[in-house]
């Protein structure tokens, strides 16, 4: 005989992000199965990330048939002008809404390019490739060899760093040992004044390691090799700098998958997303996984993926963006709050397909994709729709030998005017979702959109026109429920605030 009615109510669907790693009975109900297109926003709600509008007007025309703009970066100058490189087709390019080719008669056979800049100079190193520095005093992109200051052999290293007042490069074909760095203020200067080498081969803690991947943080030089971290100190000072902490067994997948928060470090191991947390006060250095929630799942797409892995870390919105090119996915890790466990919660993209990422002086996001320079904004990628969607895990009621009789779900959204909204259902892990699907409201402007009383109006119109409730019949049963939403995000930002969850409990089975 079915018992009273009962009800689960997640207050914020998906608010922990997604989980698989534990066994899916034993997790909240804030822990998502799939949350895909999707942002844990400031409210702490599973909502529409933004897509990407294009910047640059004349990218399919200089790109070709390549696979796109595969490294980007801003160069600001001493007069505060700005100028964004960007790499793609073998060419390099200025500019962003219309891209200008400056290769002239340099030899480029790949873009991968680390980039940095320093003393009002920009710099360019590839493994393979003669290191470029454009100098803002000449205008002129040359190779470091064929600058007028130039002393020395500059590396052909594929990791470059400005730190410390100098340009710091490794990474060298046939040398995946040497640290090399420049003179004071002088990047283009690998002979004279306080320039040198430091040769690793002795220091890594495991006997042997390859550098990957360099980054300063306070006052310390980093280095990341692939199974291993050397932490220097006094780098202000590279002749007298000492080794500080070493860590064995954790290192980096690749050089662009370290970023800065400027609390922390940032990185992708291989055995999932890192935090180098520094103690201050005994010099020593933790670490943290936060991707402990997906860490399978990272460590597959790090197997399987044959591209250049890029990460970004974007204070503007919070995020760490850890992208798999050739998989097709984005990790985006929501870096306010972490878990309790110490986890950042995850969720995915799909769709928007980027090559490489930069974030601008004003703040902006700035992406190469195949058709050249874009930036997140707006909720369309190029103008075309994307589907999100939002599953939960298989819920049981708090008993998983009885049977539940789902009467129905209440849906508490926010935005998403006009909006198709498909809800889910499906037992025992069957896969087999019901649906159902219902169209938003379409909104309309408070009273005094357009005056003095935008603000009040946006008070009331968010109380009282922004959200909405609906609710929606289902059927069928089984011992676990697990319950979805999905929906086509063009051009209107959406956020699932609450789902309310009715259930008869019925007889054991």
């Amino acid at each position: 005989m079915a018992q009273a009615l009962q009800n689960i109510t997640i207050s914020a669907p998906g608010f922990a992000g997604i989980n698989t790693q534990d066994a899916p009975l034993q997790q909240e109900p804030s822990f998502a199965a799939d949350a895909t297109n999707c942002i844990i926003d400031k409210e702490g709600r599973v909502a529409a990330r933004k897509g990407y509008s294009m910047v640059s007007s004349n990218g399919a025309t200089v790109l070709g048939s390549s696979a796109g703009i595969e490294s980007i970066g801003e160069f600001v100058q001493s007069d505060g002008t700005k100028i964004v490189f960007s790499c793609g087709n073998n060419l390099i390019f200025t500019g962003t809404s219309t891209l200008t080719d400056v290769t002239g008669s340099l030899t480029i056979t790949a873009n991968n390019w680390s980039m940095a800049s320093l003393a009002n100079k920009f710099y360019f190193y590839q493994i393979g490739h003669a290191p470029l520095v454009y100098d803002a005093s000449t205008s002129a992109l040359t190779t470091i060899a064929a600058h007028a200051g130039a002393a020395g052999t500059a590396p052909q290293g594929n990791v470059c760093l400005a730190a410390f007042g100098r340009i710091w490069v490794a990474d060298v074909t046939g040398d995946k040992y040497t640290l090399t760095w420049s003179d004071q203020l002088d990047g283009v200067d690998f002979s004279g004044g306080s320039s040198g080498t430091l040769d690793l081969t002795t220091v890594w803690p495991g006997g042997f390691d390859e550098i990957v991947s360099l980054i300063a943080h306070n006052d310390f030089l980093i280095i990341l090799g692939k199974r291993s971290i050397l932490i220097y100190s006094g780098a202000g000072t590279p002749s007298t700098m000492t080794l500080s902490d070493t860590i064995l067994n954790i290192g980096c997948v690749g050089r662009d998958c370290v970023q800065s928060t400027g609390q922390d470090i940032l990185f992708l191991d291989y055995s999932g997303v890192r935090s180098l947390a520094r103690t201050v006060q005994e010099k020593s250095a933790p670490i943290g996984d936060i991707s402990k929630n997906v860490n399978n799942d990272i460590k597959t797409r790090v197997q399987a993926e044959t591209g250049n892995i890029k990460t970004i870390y974007d204070p503007q919105n919070a995020f760490l963006l850890i992208n798999f090119p050739d998989v097709g996915v984005v990790y985006c890790f929501d870096t306010r709050y972490p878990l309790e466990n110490g986890s950042y919660r995850a969720t995915t993209w799909t769709a928007m397909n980027p090559l490489c990422f930069t974030v601008t002086d004003a703040d902006e996001l700035y992406m190469g994709v195949a058709t050249g320079i874009a930036k997140y904004a707006t909720y369309t990628d190029n103008a075309a729709s994307f589907d999100l969607q939002y599953f939960s895990h298989p819920l049981s009621f708090g008993d998983s030998s009885r049977l539940k009789f789902l009467k129905g779900v209440n849906v508490t959204t926010f935005a998403g005017a006009g909006a198709t909204v498909v809800l889910n259902w499906a037992y025992d892990y069957s896969g087999d979702y019901q649906k159902q699907a219902y169209t938003l409201s379409a909104f309309s402007g408070g009273q005094y959109n357009v005056s003095e009383y935008n603000t009040a109006a946006a008070e009331y119109e968010s109380s009282f026109t922004l959200i909405t409730r609906e609710k929606v019949n289902t059927g069928g049963s089984g011992s676990t429920v697990a319950v979805g939403l999905t929906t086509t995000v063009d051009g209107t930002e959406i956020a699932f605030q609450e789902l309310n969850i009715h259930s008869l409990i019925g007889r054991a089975i």
